[in-house]
């Protein structure tokens, strides 16, 4: 029975001293393998390892993924206008060099943010105060951002981190000059708006200038080419009428007498005064048109 329960403690004992030896790395963390309080190696490739049992050897194991440093806490710069603003950020870091990140910090990922966050303050105020409310809040905001995010990074990585990215979220203006800011805004964007109304006038005066020429070059046009058909029709009725009166000139002769008489006596009210003998009577003197002529002599 004694033999039994010595040969099952000492199994128990030989389990967890091979326990001891074996450990996992995950694909998500790093591994640092301490001899004697010392750094021996790191293991950044996931998988099953050995080493000696404690207190030979021992594994500390440091997060490999991106985290994110974002605070409520809001923090005040002075712009080159010496305004005010808030500036909402955060950071997204990860470790790349674990033996230094832990002789920098002792592993802990809060020392690590809490020295992040004090380059970010230096590098949003020297970045801040070089430019103005506009440049901060959209004109030269990606530039700030990447200046920002160099700078932060140049520090990190003596903690063995790499800063990968740090984005403004927000840029609010202190209350105690926002409204003047959004009047001075405000009046600039009237001038931009008065400057691009006196453009479209003036550019809707040159359209409606050209429109004007160009109507009346399309009149003048149309006024010379109807004259000039009005006179090819005038020319060929003329040219008409020739061919046919000189067919027989009495019969012209008397046509024409027909219109005369037609237009000279066109209203009751119209008088003549002229010598029955001349030539304008000539076919009321002509055999039973007598008494017509009488009748226009006495008129």
């Amino acid at each position: 029975m004694n033999k039994l329960f010595s040969a099952l403690s000492a199994l128990i004992v030989l389990v967890l001293v091979a326990g001891s030896c074996i450990y996992v790395v995950d694909q998500r963390q790093y591994a640092i393998v301490f001899a004697l309080g010392e750094i021996k190696e790191v293991v950044a490739k996931p998988g099953l390892y050995f080493k000696l049992p404690p207190p030979f050897q021992n594994v500390v194991y440091v997060e490999k993924r991106t985290l994110t440093i974002d605070t409520p806490e809001i923090d005040r710069f002075i712009t080159s206008e010496k305004q005010n603003v808030l500036v909402d950020t955060y950071v997204k870091w990860r470790v790349i060099d674990p033996k230094e990140y832990w002789v920098s910090v002792a592993g802990r990922p809060a020392g690590a943010a809490d020295r992040i966050s004090r380059s970010l303050r230096d590098a949003l105020n020297n970045e801040i105060a070089k430019r103005t409310v506009n440049e901060v809040i959209s004109a030269s905001r990606e530039q700030v951002m990447t200046g920002i995010r160099d700078r932060v990074n140049a520090d990190a990585k003596r903690l063995g981190v790499e800063v990968v990215d740090v984005r403004i979220k927000r840029v609010d203006l202190a209350d105690e000059i926002r409204d003047s800011v959004f009047r001075r805004m405000e009046s600039e964007r009237k001038a931009i708006a008065n400057e691009r109304r006196s453009s479209g006038g003036a550019e809707s005066e040159k359209i409606r200038a050209n429109a004007d020429r160009q109507r009346e070059v399309l009149l003048a046009q149309a006024y010379r080419r109807a004259q000039s058909i009005m006179g090819d029709g005038d020319a060929r009725s003329t040219a008409l009428y020739a061919a046919s009166f000189g067919q027989n000139p009495e019969f012209a002769a008397f046509y024409r007498s027909l219109q005369a008489y037609r237009e000279g006596f066109k209203s009751k009210a119209d008088v003549i005064v002229a010598d029955p003998q001349s030539d304008f009577f000539r076919y009321f003197r002509s055999s039973g048109a007598r008494g017509a002529g009488s009748g226009a002599s006495s008129r």
